[in-house]
């Protein structure tokens, strides 16, 4: 029909815009949703670097809102950094958002609150207590907070 455009007409443009209106997506992740409709490599990069140049895609924006929203996850940094790597998000600009929450997320708070939500308390004897380990380690918490989750976790119980 004439003067609607059909979903293969969109451009890449289009297709990124109602990408974005739902959420943020890292740059990286936005090409390959893009190819992935068929749009063709050029025409996609020339649309990221004007989206990137309009402010309408950042990295930087990304990589913030993706480590505040696995934090009310209750995730730790280990495993953020190796989400946001996966996603395309360089080592710059992962190191640049932590540092922007730096001063809002005290990670051995948070990973003795994971803990403490999950577990009533330490456990008897070691299997119980490696149980405790494993379940932060595959939060992403790292080994002194780990350390300091299992110490501190129940003070307040």
């Amino acid at each position: 029909m004439p003067g609607f455009a059909r979903e293969t007409d969109a451009t890449p443009r289009d297709d990124a815009i109602r990408l974005l209106a739902r959420r943020e997506y890292a740059r990286a992740e936005l090409r390959e949703r893009l190819a992935a409709k068929g749009h063709d490599a050029e025409a996609v990069e020339a649309c990221l670097a004007e989206l990137a140049e309009q402010g309408l895609q950042s990295d930087e924006r990304f990589a913030e809102s993706f480590l505040r929203s696995r934090v009310a996850r209750g995730q730790g940094p280990v495993r953020i950094r190796a989400e946001l790597s996966r996603r395309g998000i360089d080592d710059a600009t992962a190191k640049a958002a932590f540092i922007e929450a730096g001063g809002e997320v005290d990670w051995f708070d948070l990973a003795a609150e994971v803990l403490s939500r999950r577990f009533s308390g330490p456990g008897e004897g070691p299997r119980e207590r490696a149980r405790r380990e494993r379940f932060l380690a595959g939060r992403g918490f790292d080994f002194d907070q780990l350390k300091h989750a299992l110490a501190h976790a129940w003070d307040d119980a």
